[in-house]
């Protein structure tokens, strides 16, 4: 068997906002939680875990790959609910999608303060 990922824990001020925006925004499924973890499931298989640490901490970066319809439909979600958004992540192109690598991609922050970026071609 080759590797392949199969789960992360994103820390989450609020695991149970935070795991409903994620279903909204990746259309994923919800998957049983336990102990201190929210969980949702993507397509793919992965888990998504949120959990509320007992400290500060740092935003992450999380990069999701779509296909193009998803992509559509997520960034009609996100104009449609006001959500700031960039094209860049250096937040200089507010408001807009970029078409780099051959796809399209957008920036947002989740609830908790993390960088999420959709992006509809990998970059390799």
């Amino acid at each position: 068997m080759t590797a392949s990922f199969n789960h992360t824990i994103i820390a989450a001020k609020e695991p149970a906002v935070s795991a409903a925006f994620f279903v909204d925004l990746l259309e994923a499924a919800e998957a049983p939680s336990w102990g201190p973890f929210t969980n949702l499931q993507l397509p793919d298989g992965v888990l998504l875990q949120f959990a509320a640490p007992p400290m500060d901490f740092p935003p992450q970066h999380y990069a999701f790959l779509l296909d193009d319809d998803h992509f559509d439909r997520a960034y009609a979600r996100i104009t449609a609910e006001g959500r700031e958004h960039w094209a860049d992540p250096q937040r200089q192109r507010p408001g807009e999608t970029n078409t780099e690598h051959d796809g399209r991609g957008v920036y947002l922050l989740d609830p908790s303060g993390h960088y999420i970026e959709l992006l509809t071609r990998p970059y390799l």
